[in-house]
């Protein structure tokens, strides 16, 4: 699995446990919604700022974030898939 695959189902999946809507964390991030969308999708890579921005709003430390993908990956086998 795609390492921007990983990283949007987890932020969907921290989202959601927020509660948030995709627009609500948008607004809060300073993004466009549809952008937060491409994220979860997997169709963009998020810039260190914006995982730094998307991680204050969400509650969680952009380490927790990067390990929680870093952990995800590690499970499939495919760390470096490309």
């Amino acid at each position: 699995m795609y390492t921007e695959k990983v990283f949007g189902e987890i932020l969907k999946k921290i989202r959601k446990k927020q509660k948030m809507s995709q627009e609500q964390l948008a607004l809060a991030c300073n993004l466009e919604r549809t952008y937060i969308s491409m994220l979860e999708r997997g169709t963009r890579n998020p810039t260190l700022n914006t995982i730094f921005k998307l991680s204050t709003v969400l509650g969680v430390k952009p380490s927790h974030l990067i390990n929680m993908v870093e952990e995800s990956l590690d499970k499939t086998d495919n760390y470096y898939s490309e």
